[in-house]
């Protein structure tokens, strides 16, 4: 089984998956390999190209707080965020100059006034569009939280200031039941203690009947070390932070490289040591 994240890892920077790398992953597919998206977005914010992509079934969203079976149309596993803690982490955040977002089942929903002030938030233009068309803008997040009256997938807070990013970070680590990741170096996404996404591969593999030797994953980002970690073979992206590379077993070219579809032939496709 093979993990993949998207930005930084699969996806380029114009978030975009290439030709070559459909083909590596068709080749995979093909072979009887297992491959899923592992992202820390929502399910409704995966690229349709990869939601609907022929052969893959899988998918770990939201850190892993979500794995899908898109082919039964069903959640193998979910661990939510407790209504109480979101509220914290909401009210925590809600002290600074954030861009909120709550995901419920799948869908990420965000605050209308903050709609047109985007590129505030997100430092990454290649995010500015992807935001604007896959959230669902709610009046206010906070109450539009209270209403839904359930556990969450995940919140993120997106900061204009790295300060007030840090002093978040802070009052957040003091709250009880939170794991706290920032993939991005400009935000914080706040899940259910215990979620990550080698967790979540490691469990999907046990259901699936695949050792955790016979799983690998790419990433680059904050959110990918425990599962590059957590796997029999963890490859960082060559544009990985360090922190990511000095967890990976291997080290890959760059996002803009085809990286991850290199390491797939690499070592899962014949042109290296298989583990799959």
């Amino acid at each position: 089984m093979i993990g993949l994240d998207l930005d930084g890892t699969l996806l380029n920077e114009k978030k975009e998956i290439t030709s070559y790398s459909r083909y590596v992953i068709k080749k995979a597919l093909d072979a009887g390999i297992i491959v899923l998206v592992a992202t820390g977005r929502p399910w409704m914010g995966i690229p349709v190209e990869l939601r609907e992509f022929p052969g893959m079934r899988y998918a770990l969203t939201s850190n892993g707080a979500r794995i899908i079976d898109r082919t039964e149309g069903k959640v193998l596993k979910e661990q939510l965020l407790p209504l109480n803690l979101a509220k914290k982490a909401l009210e925590i955040c809600g002290k600074y100059d954030t861009l909120q977002e709550v995901y419920f089942e799948g869908q990420g929903y965000a605050p209308n006034n903050k709609k047109d002030k985007v590129e505030r938030y997100h430092h990454n233009p290649g995010m500015w569009e992807y935001i604007r068309t896959t959230r669902i803008w709610v009046d206010d997040i906070y109450e539009f939280t209270l209403k839904e009256n359930k556990g969450l997938d995940k919140i993120q807070a997106l900061f204009s200031d790295m300060d007030e990013r840090m002093k978040a970070w802070r009052e957040l680590s003091q709250v009880d039941g939170l794991a706290l990741v920032g993939s991005l170096g400009y935000n914080i996404e706040v899940n259910a203690a215990g979620v990550n996404k080698g967790a979540g591969l490691v469990e999907l593999g046990k259901l699936l009947g695949i050792k955790r030797e016979e799983i690998m994953a790419c990433g680059d980002g904050d959110n990918d070390t425990e599962m590059l970690r957590e796997v029999g073979l963890g490859v960082a992206m060559a544009n990985g932070e360090e922190q990511v590379k000095k967890a990976a077993d291997y080290i890959t070219e760059s996002n803009e490289e085809d990286g991850a579809a290199k390491a797939i032939e690499k070592f899962a496709l014949g042109g290296g040591e298989r583990i799959c």
